[in-house]
């Protein structure tokens, strides 16, 4: 009886000191609105690949919302491992709360951006208004779909790259004012994010032109089916950085800073790279960028440094409390 008391309490050590590694890893990414499906597809193939090189499983599960709502809840307290956003600034909050490494864009290559995307414009079907341009966004009687710059980068970068055009033209800041200012003019409503904004578009059928990422085109194919919209574009946007950070919170308190890092790095492997492509997301890998001319069509980009110095400077003119945007938007 004694014996077989100790081998059940040596049996018991051992499943609790088995147990916890013996169940799958997990991992919670905070990401921005329309980046759901390239994660559904990406997060497959790392788990493949982790389980590859490692035998072990691994579970992923995806946070989605606008970005800067997702980087509102991550220090708000969602345990998010890392954060893929649309913006730079929504990190760099992470970074002055203390969440993640002061230095997060040098932790990985392409100031810690493995991807980046553009704005372009998403007209219903034979694009019955004629858009071209950003200059057709002011006409009257033109309803233009955006984000809310407050609460998605999208919405920031759809107002710099109207800013930006202007200015590359040659206009001053009075003239890219008042530009964006009649844009704004002939917003119906503003959206809470990227997906957002889609819906309004097409569920709820407002609007002429939905001014969004240039990944948005494949998910309203594979939502709404093909043939709903037009893709235009414009002969002037703005290169979006898709940065990326490991949430040190987190990760200290799990465990789980390399499984982070491991899926982060993976966003640069050639895979990663590919699946981004074929979701419309532009890759940093100039050679897999090169593979795909019909999705990613020749437009004049600019940086947000070359025309706003950079994106925090941006954001305190234009996107803080009583800031640019507030001065030409008058809410609805």
């Amino acid at each position: 009886m004694k014996s077989k008391l100790l081998c059940a309490l040596s049996l018991g050590l051992i499943g609790l000191i088995l147990g916890p590694t013996a169940q799958a890893q997990s991992l919670l990414n905070a990401s921005y609105d329309v980046a759901r499906e390239f994660y559904k597809d990406y997060n497959a193939a790392f788990v493949a690949q982790h389980k590859k090189t490692t035998g072990k499983d691994l579970k992923i599960d995806q946070a989605h919302g606008g970005s800067s709502a997702q980087a509102r809840a991550v220090n708000d307290g969602l345990d998010a491992d890392v954060v893929t956003m649309n913006t730079t600034t929504d990190i760099d909050f992470l970074a002055s709360t203390g969440l993640v490494a002061k230095d997060w864009a040098k932790r990985f290559p392409n100031n810690a951006s493995p991807t980046t995307s553009t704005m372009l414009f998403l007209t219903r079907n034979g694009n019955p208004k004629g858009i071209k341009d950003w200059d057709d966004l002011i006409k009257p009687g033109i309803q233009v779909i955006v984000v809310n710059p407050k609460t998605g980068g999208n919405g920031r970068m759809a107002y710099l790259a109207a800013w930006g055009y202007i200015k590359k033209k040659g206009g001053s800041d009075a003239q890219a004012a008042e530009f964006v200012g009649k844009l704004y003019k002939n917003v119906p409503v503003l959206a809470k994010g990227g997906r957002d904004a889609t819906t309004i578009f097409l569920q709820r059928n407002m609007g002429d032109v939905l001014i969004t990422f240039e990944s948005e085109v494949i998910s309203v194919d594979q939502e709404f089916g093909t043939g709903k919209v037009d893709a235009i574009h414009p002969s002037i946007s703005i290169v979006t950085e898709n940065p990326v950070a490991v949430v040190e919170r987190t990760v200290n308190k799990k465990g789980t800073g390399d499984l982070a890092r491991a899926y982060l790095n993976y966003l640069y492997s050639d895979e990663g790279q590919e699946i981004a492509a074929k979701h419309s997301i532009r890759p940093s890998n100039p050679t897999i960028l090169k593979k795909y001319p019909n999705v990613f069509k020749p437009i004049q980009l600019f940086t947000v440094n070359e025309v706003f110095g950079s994106l925090g400077e941006a954001q305190k003119v234009h996107f803080n409390d009583g800031g640019q945007f507030d001065k030409l938007y008058t809410l609805k």
